[in-house]
């Protein structure tokens, strides 16, 4: 990259980026979701079974392979196919990464229809950032949420769904949280501009 001003603008913007990304991916690992996890003994033995997967592995060769495996969370039991994406739009990198999205199964489902709803476009790209920015505005959804069973979630999930059918591509992030947010306000939610979803 040039040492000019352009150059050194287009390296702080990139930089910039990679920060957000961090930062989205260090909150979805936090400790503290809304959602009360799968228990980690269940999560440790399910682990083990994704042993016979080779990775990285796309959701389709993990459905096929331990689609039938039960998972049980304090909100119901889920097999894994109806928390992976049966596609080849989504891979997944460890037996860990796979951990960390069935441990939240309302959003895991969430993002299942999304995924297989986007794989239907044509040059489909579900960046790493968009997604994570999408499974972050479902926590902060969650959190506001949770005594209405996750009913946000369906309905800001409906929506990508409705506008990827509509348009034929997937929602900007920024799209999505303001969609939540609106749902949040239209349900007497107090959402301030200093926060997620506040945009």
């Amino acid at each position: 990259m040039a040492d000019d001003k352009n150059g050194r603008e287009n390296q702080a913007d990139q930089e910039m980026q990679r920060q957000r990304e961090r930062e989205i991916e260090a909150e979805l690992q936090r400790g503290d979701e809304p959602e009360p996890p799968v228990d980690t003994s269940t999560l440790a033995f399910f682990e083990t079974e994704l042993d016979t997967v080779a990775f990285p592995a796309t959701g389709a060769e993990i459905v096929e392979t331990v689609g039938d495996r039960e998972i049980e969370a304090e909100t119901g039991v889920y097999t894994v196919a109806e928390l992976l994406p049966e596609t080849d739009v989504e891979t997944f990198e460890s037996p860990a990464a796979v951990r960390t999205r069935v441990q939240r199964p309302t959003i895991a489902s969430a993002m299942k229809r999304i995924v297989e709803a986007a794989a239907g476009i044509e040059q489909a790209d579900f960046r790493t950032s968009q997604r994570e920015a999408y499974e972050r505005t479902f926590l902060e959804l969650q959190a506001i949420d949770a005594v209405d069973d996750d009913e946000g979630i369906s309905v800001v999930r409906d929506w990508v769904v409705e506008q990827i059918d509509k348009k034929g591509k997937l929602p900007g992030s920024r799209d999505v949280r303001r969609r939540a947010a609106k749902y949040c306000r239209a349900n007497g939610y107090q959402v301030s501009n200093d926060e997620w979803l506040g945009v």
